[in-house]
């Protein structure tokens, strides 16, 4: 499907009958609101009557070499990790490459990735832990990465600033074919991310350069299942406007392959909005209530019992919460646009141990 033809309210969803959803194929599936619907006597259409909210055919995850629901707990810990002067070492090789994903079932989308994936690898370390980053521009355009956290002016991943020294702001914007070592200790401990500082910075991001890096804290914390979500849309008709959103890059994935959890267990959940284009982004979670814990940089919880937060571009944070029934339970964003346009996904919570079969 041509990106240039989807524009952001024409794009997918609405209700999918399942006749319709029975016919499988991958083309998208116009709104629901296309044509007017047939009333029924409250007033509604019939098209609120057994539906749900989701894209026709499927995305091939293989060809786009990652599966969202393994980019949920996929932590990388360091490619390399050896000890050094009495203090862990921790190195990771990052590549940024040209790449076209599909983002929904026929939509491709012509991206920049870390490691040909969106988001790019979770890295994850230890506070006080050294990190050695190698970084490789395989792709078109000068690119960098940019960590948040704490580390020296030399290894911020910004543009070379005109008559500043290299030891004020380090290489600039690293070159196609250039390669880096970015290498700082990590800290403070909390839910962090990285990201592409290239001129212009909205399209670096929004193409796809970004990835989570969390960082714990040396006592570590409680037991609990991790998951990772980095909220994002895509701008398919280079208009400065989104007309998919996702966690995790592929819409609705998390409909299509719901998320495994059991009753009474911890999930903690790292949250980052890396949208472009959108001033907020946000979270909410069906039938329970949260803990959330902004840049997850304490470890007594910023909110509590909440079951909706809002994140601008580059905020990120921990959710804690369990459920005690079980059930199929919604989340979603709560701007309802994003949600209807691919911003969307369950948790299916049971008693029995399943996790070791999902």
């Amino acid at each position: 499907m041509s990106i240039a033809n989807v524009k952001r309210r024409q794009f997918i969803v609405g209700a999918i009958s399942t006749a319709l959803a029975a016919l499988g194929g991958s083309r998208l599936l116009p709104r629901i609101d296309a044509a007017p619907p047939r009333q029924s006597p409250n007033g509604h259409g019939d098209s609120h009557s057994g539906g749900v909210f989701g894209a026709m055919g499927e995305v091939d995850h293989e060809r786009n070499g990652f599966h969202p629901s393994e980019l949920l707990v996929d932590f990388n810990y360091g490619d390399q990790v050896y000890q050094e002067d009495g203090r862990t070492v921790r190195e990771y090789n990052l590549i940024a490459v040209d790449k076209e994903v599909e983002i929904a079932p026929g939509l491709f989308f012509p991206a920049w990735t870390y490691n040909g994936r969106i988001p790019g690898p979770t890295i994850r370390c230890t506070e006080g832990d050294l990190l050695r980053i190698h970084f490789v521009n395989a792709g078109s355009h000068p690119h960098t990465i940019h960590f948040h956290g704490i580390h020296a002016a030399v290894m911020d991943g910004i543009p070379a600033m005109p008559g500043m020294p290299f030891d004020m702001v380090g290489p600039g914007m690293i070159q196609p074919g250039d390669s880096f070592t970015y290498e700082f200790v990590a800290e403070p401990f909390g839910c962090h991310l990285y990201h592409c500082h290239a001129i212009p910075l909205k399209r670096h991001i929004h193409k796809g350069l970004y990835g989570a890096f969390i960082v714990d804290p040396p006592e570590g914390r409680p037991e609990a299942t991790e998951l990772v979500m980095v909220m994002n849309g895509f701008d398919t008709n280079f208009d400065d406007e989104n007309e998919v959103y996702a966690v995790n890059t592929v819409a609705f994935a998390y409909n299509n392959d719901v998320i495994p959890l059991k009753v009474g267990e911890r999930v903690r959940l790292y949250l980052i909005n890396l949208t472009e284009f959108d001033l907020i982004n946000s979270f909410h979670l069906h039938a329970e209530f949260f803990d959330y814990y902004d840049h997850g940089t304490t470890l007594t919880p910023t909110q509590r019992r909440v079951d909706t937060i809002m994140q601008c571009q580059g905020q990120r944070g921990i959710l804690e919460f369990n459920y005690q029934k079980p059930g199929m339970y919604m989340f979603h964003a709560h701007q309802s646009e994003f949600a209807e346009l691919g911003w969307m996904g369950m948790f299916h919570v049971t008693e029995e141990e399943h996790h070791g079969d999902a």
